[in-house]
């Protein structure tokens, strides 16, 4: 039962990441207020892509 909650947990922080990734131009645009939009954008995606990669990474682990 516990595995099951964990795998959850890691696939919605996966999903997280991937939110990152697809939505950092609308996100920078919200939440921080860069003078250069592109490095804010750029930044939330090299960190979802991170998110992604070490969650996925985890989740593979843990299923073995």
């Amino acid at each position: 039962m516990i595995n099951i909650i964990i795998k959850i947990l890691l696939l919605l922080i996966i999903l997280i990441g991937v939110i990152l990734i697809y939505d950092a131009r609308i996100l920078t645009k919200r939440f921080f207020s860069f003078g250069d939009q592109n490095e804010g954008s750029s930044g939330l995606k090299i960190l979802g892509f991170i998110i992604v990669i070490m969650g996925g990474i985890v989740l593979l682990f843990i299923s073995k």
